[in-house]
This record gives structure tokens, C-alpha cells and sequence, in this order.
């Protein structure tokens, strides 16, 4: 079997990579990424030698390349996407680009070579969940920011071509990750690598923002089964069920580290903020069989542990932006 994998030198696709070869001998696999932030060459370097990957900087919405390269796989699984809300609020534009044009060009090649197509997307295309119960398949989408809106329109896209061209795909919408080699602009860590600098931690408004987590490793894990079990044209929610609050993540944080609560400093909010994000994966669980393994408490002390002894790995990644308490106030669109 031979996989395309988009934005696979990111957090999460590096570890699905990382993951498929391992468990897959009679694997291939090669990784399209175009190396902009949140991508990191370093988190592949220990299988550039290995004779079952192969690696190509390009931009997937490059259409010829990516037509040309598409009809010599498989499956085409889709991690690439500009995913931080609050650079999204700054400068919506590279969003669009990626997260859209990006997954409309994808689309093309799929649709003129006949490939199963994985769409890699996010809860946040649900919106605020805050005084509801949680959100299945069925539910409707309400983006909140640029980052979800341009999601919840690939999303569409992807829905379009299935009814309209009968295009093979299966679209995934997973809950907020955290483990390894996570880029430090997001909380956790944020919160380590702060913290380690000896720098406050900052929490938007009063932190009681409530996020469902799951551990990388489970996520990967889930795309993998439904590589395999997979309904065409289907929907599929990913979680742990692990609800926690900004507040509490970072608290836990600290409390792992042996660093006083008060390094917390409350920030002003975000535009927009979700109060809630919540959604239901009993679907998955039922249909294909696929459950989380890894408790929320030890995962979070593994995902410290390894911040605190990988600094090599962050430290070139890390600038006042990146570990800006407020980054939506800054201008990155240059």
C-alpha cells in the first residue's frame, strides 16, 4: 500500500507517519510539506534513511504537482492546514489558502485519479458546545474564527465531491490534541516552555474555557483504523472525553513541574472564544471498533517530561511571537 501524506512534517502527521511504519512493513509511504510554521524536518530526521519513506517540499496547492503525484498512490491523508485560531484572527488569509484552495486542489487529483481520500479536520468546525450536550455527526456546523470557518468549508468541499463526482473519502473531526513534538505556539506547550523560561504563563479571561483532549498517539491511531474499516462518505468525531479547562490544563502543568500557581497571569480574552468544544465518538466506537487508550494524567506528565529533556528540539522553534501571551495582537502576515 502506498500513502501520500499532506503536512506530514508536522505534529500530527509526523507522529501517524512515525506510527504507520511501524506497525506496516509493506508500507510506503511519502510526505508532501511545504515547511512553513508548525512544520519541523526534525521530527521525521530518524526515517529519512528508512527505504519506506520519502519525502518532497512542495505546497499542496501546487495542482500539477500534486495530479502528478497523486495517481502513483493509494490513499491521500490530509494533515496539511494552518491551524493556530489565533494567528487565524490576525491574518486569515494563509487559512484560506491552505485550508480551502489547499484541499480543493487535493480534491481535483482525487477526483481525476480515483483515490481514497482522508480529510483530517477538527471539532471547532461545531462551535461553541457551552450549555449543550455534545456534538455527533449528524450536528450542524457553526464555526467561530477564521481557522474553523475555513475547516468547516473543506469539510463542505469534501462533501460536495462525494455527492457530486462520487469520489472516494472519509472525513475526520478530531477533539484538541497534545503529546510530543507539538509546535510551542499551543497551550500545553506553551505553558511547559514558559514555564522552563521561568516567564508567566498567560490564560485568556478567566480560563474556564473548556476543551476535550485527546493524547496524539489515540488520534493517529483512529485515522489508521479507518483507513482500514472506514464508510466511504462518511463522518467520523474523534475524542478522548477528556473535558478540562484552560485553567485547569495549565494548573496541572505547573503542579507536574513544582511551580507555584502563581505564574499564572490572566490575559484579556480572544475574539470570539469558545466557552466549550464537546463532541461524541460513540460512532467510531461502534462502528469500527476503535477506542482511546491513554489516560489524560499520564499522558500529560509524558508530554512534559519529554519538553523538559528535548529542548534541543524547541528551543531553534521558540521567538518572542511564538510564545506571545496575546499573538492574535500581533501582525503575521508579514
Amino acid at each position: 500500500m502506498k500513502i501520500l501524506v499532506c503536512g506530514g512534517s508536522g505534529f500530527i502527521g509526523s507522529t501517524f507517519i512515525h506510527n504507520y511504519l511501524k506497525s506496516n512493513s509493506e508500507l510506503s509511504i511519502t510526505n508532501i510539506d511545504n515547511l512553513t510554521i508548525g512544520s519541523n524536518q526534525e521530527n521525521l530526521k530518524d526515517i529519512q534513511s528508512n527505504n519506506q519513506y520519502n519525502f518532497i517540499q512542495d505546497n499542496i496547492q501546487n495542482e500539477s504537482v500534486i495530479s502528478n503525484l497523486v495517481k502513483d498512490f493509494d490513499i491521500v491523508v490530509n494533515f496539511a492546514a494552518e491551524s493556530h485560531v489565533d494567528r487565524s484572527i490576525s491574518n486569515p488569509k494563509p487559512f484560506v489558502e491552505t485550508n480551502v484552495l489547499g484541499t480543493y486542489s487535493l480534491l481535483e487529483a482525487i477526483r481525476k485519479h480515483d483515490k481514497l481520500f482522508i480529510h483530517v479536520s477538527t471539532d471547532e468546525v461545531y462551535g461553541d458546545a457551552d450549555h449543550q450536550e455534545s456534538f455527533n455527526e449528524m450536528s450542524q456546523v457553526n464555526p467561530s474564527n477564521p481557522y474553523s470557518a475555513t475547516k468547516a468549508a473543506a469539510d463542505h468541499l469534501v462533501a460536495s465531491y462525494y455527492r457530486t463526482y462520487g469520489i472516494k473519502c472519509i472525513t475526520t473531526r478530531c477533539s484538541n490534541n497534545f503529546g510530543p513534538m507539538q509546535f510551542p505556539e499551543k497551550l500545553i506547550p506553551k505553558t511547559i516552555i514558559r514555564t522552563i523560561k521561568n516567564l508567566k504563563v498567560p490564560i485568556y479571561g478567566d480560563g474556564e474555557q473548556i476543551r476535550s483532549w485527546i493524547y496524539v498517539n489515540d488520534h493517529v491511531d483512529a485515522i489508521q483504523s479507518l483507513i482500514l474499516k472506514g464508510k466511504s462518505g462518511d463522518v467520523y468525531n474523534i475524542t478522548a472525553y477528556e473535558e478540562i479547562s484552560n485553567k485547569m490544563i495549565v494548573e496541572k502543568i505547573l503542579d507536574i513541574m513544582d511551580v507555584s500557581h502563581e505564574m499564572i497571569e490572566f490575559v484579556p480574552d480572544r475574539p470570539g472564544h469558545d466557552k466549550r468544544y464537546s463532541i461524541d465518538s460513540s460512532k467510531i466506537e461502534k462502528e469500527i471498533g476503535w477506542k482511546p487508550k491513554y489516560a489524560f494524567d499520564n499522558a500529560l506528565q509524558e508530554t512534559v517530561t519529554w519538553y523538559l529533556e528535548n529542548k534541543q528540539w524547541w528551543m531553534p522553534l521558540i521567538d518572542d511571537n511564538v510564545l506571545h501571551p496575546q499573538p492574535w495582537t500581533l501582525n503575521w502576515s508579514k
